[in-house]
């Protein structure tokens, strides 16, 4: 009997590096469990991450909300049965984008805490952009989960934002800026983390989510899996 595979909205940057991650992830874990010959149903809408993050740096949370929910809803229209936002920093403003739908918002936050507590970590540093990393949004939804998340002082999330944006994200790879973050992570291990999170997908560029101080949790991968599995379980239709 054939499996019907529900269709998976995503809303990605037009660095296509996160979105490319979730499309392969979903079809691998599709092709696994259905057979070769079976693939994802996808509606995937790109935005114009230049000027997210324009409005991010001048404060404009509310004009960015307005785009992407926009951008949800059309993916919505276009009949996606949930939807999720390929970038962690665009959590910021998930709520407004989960009220402007009716179908699923799969929020990154909260597949991330299922794996952290399956596997007993409570206390995990965060390596993610400045935005995520400072605006409090991760931190106060994992805590929801029962997680309580530290992240580097304040040198620490400047030297990981810069990593991310002016070097990974234009294709430059450092071994000085990986054992910057090899540092980080043993600094957090001495101050009782118990394992680490790579919440932007442009880290696991310079780190092995599987060779680290700590045990890690990339967070696309949990993020992309858990919209696999959305795509292939039983619908109620």
């Amino acid at each position: 009997m054939s499996t019907t595979i529900r269709t998976v909205g995503l809303l990605s940057n037009t660095d296509a590096a996160a979105g490319t991650q979730y499309y392969r992830h979903i079809r691998k874990v599709v092709k696994e469990q259905l057979g070769d010959l079976s693939s994802p149903n996808l509606v995937l809408r790109t935005v114009n991450f230049a000027a997210v993050i324009e409005l991010q740096q001048q404060g404009r949370w509310e004009d960015a909300r307005k785009y992407l929910a926009n951008v949800a809803y059309s993916l919505e229209k276009a009949g996606a049965q949930c939807v999720l936002l390929c970038a962690v920093t665009m959590h910021l403003v998930a709520d407004c984008i989960d009220s402007s739908i009716i179908v699923p918002l799969i929020h990154v936050v909260d597949v991330t805490a299922k794996k952290l507590q399956e596997n007993k970590h409570s206390k995990p540093l965060l390596l993610a952009s400045g935005y995520t990393m400072e605006k409090g949004f991760y931190q106060s939804r994992m805590a929801r989960n029962g997680v309580d998340v530290i992240v580097p002082d304040e040198c620490g999330r400047s030297a990981v934002h810069n990593i991310i944006f002016n070097e990974i994200s234009e294709g430059v790879m450092l071994q000085s800026s990986r054992d910057i973050l090899i540092s980080l992570i043993n600094t957090a291990k001495s101050q009782g983390a118990d394992s680490v999170i790579l919440g932007c997908s442009e880290l696991t560029a310079l780190l092995d989510v599987n060779s680290l101080p700590l045990p890690g949790y990339d967070s696309t991968i949990l993020h992309a899996q858990a919209a696999a599995e959305f795509a292939i379980s039983k619908s109620d239709a």
